[in-house]
C-alpha cells in the first residue's frame, strides 16, 4: 500500500552488534509532556493505532572520508543478540541523551553509531542508525561498499550532501541525491552495493538507517524504491519538515512501510521556536545532523541522539542558529528479533542459514556492475544467543 505520490504541503498544528525490539521503561527523571528544560538522563554509548501507507493492516567539515560506508554493518566480529518484546514499554515522555560511539568501517572510515547503543537498541521499528560526515571526499573515492546481503529489514539512504549510486540483485541502478529517499526492502533476501559516483560532490554527509520488518512481512519479495519528491510540512516559527517515511501532521510519504512508524528531516531556521505535533502512542528520538538545536529543553550537538519516549502530543523545538535534525518514531516494536551482521531473523538458525546461503549459495542473487569482489560474511560468534530488552 502506498501513500501520496507527489509532494504536498501541510501546516504544523493541523492534524559486537546489539539489537532489540520491545519496551523501555520510564526513568525517575522523566518530564511531563511539554515540560521545560528540567532534568534529563544521559546515556553515553560503550493504545494501538492503525497506520497509513503500510504493507499490512496496521499500518566543521571532516577530513578525508575513505572507504566502506553505507547501508551495511561491516564489523568483522559482529555479536549476535536475541532481544526485544514489549514488557517494559513506557507511556511517559523521557529525555535520554545518547552521544553514540565511533565505529571503524573498513580501513579508513569512521561513523557515529547511535543505534544500537549501550543505552538503547530500538526506536519503534528503527533498529540501526549511523551518522557520518560532513566529510571532504574531493580527493577520495568516497563511499565504496561492495555487494553484500540483507534479510528481514529495510534500508533507508538519507543524504544532506553528496550522491550515492545504488545497485542491487534485482537489477536496480539508481543515484540517490540529497533529500531523496532510497528505500530498499530486503524481505527474504537481497544483495546490493553502494558507491560514490566517479564524478562526485566534494562533501558527503548523511545517515544510514535500518527498519526491522515484522514477522508477517519478513519473507516478502525484495524491492527497491526511489522517491525524488517527498511531502513537506511547514509552519510558523521557522520549521520545515520533509516526511521520509510514514505520516507527519497529515503529510504522508510515498515510501512503503510495514509497521506504524515515521521518519522526518527537520530544518530549523535561525530563531526557530516551534512545536511539532506527534502521536502519543509512538515513541520518538531526535538525531542532530547539523547546527545546535534545543529539543524539549535539551541542547543537541551534531551526531547525538535524544530519546524522547512516548506519550507526547507535541515536541518543542528551538534554534539560535540554522539547524537540521532527523525525527525517528514508531509504535514500539512488539517482536523479539536477532540481529547479526546484515541480517535480521528470529532465531540463531535463521542467521546461520542466511550466512551459509550468502557465502555458498545463490539465494541473495548477484549484483552486476560493481567493480570489485563481494563481501563475505564473517564467522558466527561462539557465544549463545541471550534474550535482552530494548534497554541495557
Amino acid at each position: 500500500m502506498r501513500g501520496a505520490p507527489r509532494a504536498m504541503q501541510a501546516r504544523v498544528g493541523q492534524g559486537a552488534f546489539e539489537c532489540a525490539a520491545g519496551g523501555g521503561r520510564a526513568r525517575a527523571c522523566s518530564p511531563e509532556t511539554g515540560a521545560g528544560p528540567g532534568v534529563f538522563c544521559v546515556a553515553s554509548a560503550p493504545s494501538r493505532r492503525r497506520g497509513r501507507n503500510t504493507g499490512r493492516a496496521v499500518g566543521p567539515r571532516g577530513a578525508g572520508a575513505g572507504h566502506h560506508r553505507g547501508m551495511s554493518n561491516l564489523d568483522l566480529k559482529p555479536a549476535a543478540t536475541e532481544c526485544g518484546g514489549r514488557e517494559d514499554v513506557s507511556a511517559a515522555p523521557v529525555r535520554e541523551l545518547l552521544t553514540g560511539r565511533t565505529v571503524q568501517l573498513g580501513e579508513s572510515t569512521q561513523v557515529r553509531r547511535l543505534l544500537p547503543s549501550l543505552g538503547r537498541r530500538m526506536v519503534g521499528a528503527w533498529c540501526f542508525v549511523d551518522h557520518y560526515g560532513p566529510d571532504d571526499i574531493a580527493r577520495e573515492p568516497g563511499m565504496q561498499v561492495p555487494p553484500h546481503p540483507h534479510m528481514g529489514l529495510q534500508t533507508v539512504s538519507w543524504l544532506h550532501e553528496g550522491e550515492v549510486l545504488h545497485r542491487d540483485s534485482l537489477g536496480s541502478k539508481q543515484t540517490v541525491r540529497p533529500r531523496e529517499l532510497g528505500l530498499m526492502t530486503s524481505g527474504r533476501a537481497i544483495a546490493h552495493s553502494e558507491e560514490s559516483p566517479r564524478d562526485h560532490a566534494r562533501y558527503l554527509h548523511g545517515a544510514q538507517l535500518w527498519v526491522a520488518l515484522p514477522d508477517s512481512r519478513r519473507d516478502i519479495a525484495p524491492s527497491f524504491e526511489h522517491h525524488a519528491e517527498l511531502p513537506e510540512v511547514t509552519g510558523a516559527g521557522g520549521l520545515r519538515a520533509t516526511v521520509i517515511l510514514g505520516e507527519l501532521d497529515t503529510a504522508v510519504s510515498p515510501g512503503t512501510i510495514h509497521s506504524p512508524l515515521v521518519g522526518a528531516d527537520l530544518s530549523l531556521a535561525e530563531g526557530t521556536a516551534a512545536r511539532l505535533p506527534l502521536q502519543p502512542d509512538f515513541e520518538y528520538a531526535a538525531l542532530s545532523m547539523s547546527g545546535s538545536a534545543v529539543v524539549d529543553g535539551v541542547p543537541l550537538t551534531p551526531g547525538s541522539l535524544l530519546y524522547l519516549g512516548a506519550g507526547r502530543r507535541d515536541l518543542p523545538l528551538l534554534a539560535d542558529t540554522a539547524s537540521e535534525l532527523m525525527l525517528l518514531g514508531g509504535e514500539p516494536f512488539a517482536e523479539k528479533i536477532v540481529m547479526w551482521w546484515n541480517f535480521i531473523g528470529r532465531s540463531a538458525d535463521d542467521i546461520a542459514r542466511a550466512r551459509e546461503d550468502w557465502n555458498e549459495g545463490d539465494r541473495f542473487g548477484e549484483v552486476h556492475g560493481y567493480d570489485g569482489a563481494r563481501l563475505l560474511a564473517p564467522e558466527l560468534p561462539p557465544t549463545p544467543l541471550k534474550p535482552r530488552g530494548r534497554e541495557r
